[in-house]
């Protein structure tokens, strides 16, 4: 095949690099962006060149923001007696979608997984405690990582450097999906249903 514009084919490899984005999507991407006019494609440009250079990531808690400290750790109406410990930037937004949650948060940045060579050291955990060391406010900290090996792994772990301080530690109940049939629920999330029951009011 002859390829007929190497700025074509260098924007299809580059597009096809991006998660779940095969050659064929970024062909199609690519193609649709060269039709779109000017002003389009220049604000597309400008929105990813101003990702890169004016998102930062908060000294506090480690989210992602234009600002340090970010605008939740710098909400005077934010709880803050509780700390949602998650994985990634992207976790906080889920669980601000909610509207349940009105504590701070405080990223890791990844979970415990030897397999992939990342120990507690390439974690924020010692940022954690220091959080925990320093602010006599904070007497929850709530672990939401994900319910696989490597989330379960890392809450135990940080659960047990967390005992030494005078904080409550919880973490999120896991269980059935609403609308969801037992029969189609699989035996971990079934057992971790039932562990996680309680009363009802």
């Amino acid at each position: 095949m002859q390829i007929t514009s190497e700025f074509l084919e260098r924007a299809i490899e580059q597009l096809a690099k991006l998660p779940g984005t095969g050659r064929k999507s970024a062909q199609r991407i690519a193609i649709h962006l060269l039709k779109q006019n000017d002003d389009y494609a220049f604000k597309l440009a400008q929105a990813i060149v101003d990702l890169k250079e004016k998102v930062t990531r908060c000294s506090i808690c480690g989210n992602v923001s234009d600002s340090d400290p970010c605008k939740i750790c710098d909400n005077p109406r934010r709880d803050p007696s509780a700390i949602c410990v998650v994985e990634e930037f992207n976790d906080v937004y889920i669980i601000e979608k909610s509207n349940e949650f009105r504590g701070r948060y405080h990223v890791l940045g990844g979970v415990i997984s030897p397999m992939d060579n990342i120990g507690p050291d390439k974690l924020r955990i010692q940022e954690l405690l220091k959080r925990v060391g320093e602010d006599d406010q904070i007497n929850e900290i709530i672990l939401a990582l994900n319910p696989d090996a490597e989330g379960e792994a890392t809450s135990y772990y940080i659960n047990k450097l967390l005992k030494q301080y005078e904080v409550k530690v919880t973490r999120i109940a896991y269980g059935i999906p609403m609308g969801t049939e037992l029969e189609f629920i699989d035996e971990a999330t079934l057992s971790r249903a039932f562990a996680s029951r309680n009363s009802f009011d």
